[in-house]
């Protein structure tokens, strides 16, 4: 079996029209925290998923085209946070490539050393378990070592190209 996914022939498809009927499957938002040394760094991703329960596995895709996750990739850890509701712009400062992502942010340390931000519904703190090539993305599966629920709420989703919020 191979680890990663290759390029192969097959059908064209258009990339426009693959964003948009893909993006009528709704996804939560999640910002990935790590370090480079004693930097904290971060970025936003909505491909996070659940891979395990035994052993405890998540995973989630970066563009190979990001500057950020190769800055915590270096680090062997990184934490994932879940946002709620009231935090798109925090997913919006996250997703911009250069900007000073932590200024204003409280945040604490993981035990892997990774940041858990304030404010977010949840997180999982994360060891790189394996990385797999994908197309232009990666997959970074993570073995949680420690997870918890900062409170509840609703969360931020993204669809159709736009941020929602979720409304049972």
């Amino acid at each position: 079996m191979e680890d990663d996914v290759e390029a192969t022939s097959a059908p064209t498809i258009d990339s426009a029209r693959f964003r948009q009927v893909l993006g009528h499957f709704a996804s939560g938002i999640t910002i990935i925290t790590g370090m480079e040394g004693e930097e904290p760094v971060g970025l936003t991703c909505g491909s996070f998923f659940s891979v395990s329960l035994d052993p405890p596995l998540v995973a989630f895709s970066p563009a190979k085209s990001s500057t950020s996750w190769p800055r915590i990739q270096s680090s062997g850890a990184f934490c994932v946070n879940i946002l709620g509701m009231e935090q798109e712009d925090v997913c919006r400062v996250f997703a911009t490539s250069g900007a000073d992502k932590f200024r204003g942010l409280g945040w604490s340390s993981g035990a892997t050393g990774s940041p858990i931000l304030a404010d977010v519904l949840a997180w999982v703190d994360c060891t790189v378990e394996a990385e797999y090539e994908a197309g232009d993305h990666r997959i970074v599966v993570g073995r949680v070592r420690e997870l918890d629920l900062l409170h509840e709420g609703r969360p931020l989703v993204f669809y159709r190209g736009g941020y929602g919020r979720f409304e049972p």
